[in-house]
């Protein structure tokens, strides 16, 4: 009875929550080039703009932006036409769900 209990309060937790499950707390492998120059903690001091926390759509239109050449960029330009559209999209959903 407990076990049958348990399983349908986590299931239930689960569902209600289904979108905290949606992005995972290790960061995507094309992540990992991002972070270099845009920290994934606030403790980090840098000049480069954050990008934790921020809205995975604005993430998203901006990287597409760059890589497509509509917006002027120095680095970001060179950089974000290495990634396809999946991979800005799970860059973006990892930065989105940090704090």
């Amino acid at each position: 009875m407990q076990v049958k209990c348990f399983l349908a309060v986590v299931t239930a937790a689960c569902v209600l929550n289904a979108d905290v499950f949606a992005a995972s707390p290790e960061p995507h492998p094309a992540a990992m080039a991002c972070s270099g120059c845009h920290p994934a903690t606030a403790s980090v001091q840098t000049p480069v703009p954050r990008l934790q926390g921020r809205n995975a759509t604005e993430i998203i239109e901006q990287m597409q932006a760059f890589r497509d050449g509509k917006r002027e960029a120095t680095v970001m330009g060179r950089i974000a036409k290495g990634f396809s559209d999946p991979e800005i999209q799970a860059i973006a959903v990892w930065y989105a769900q940090l704090n």
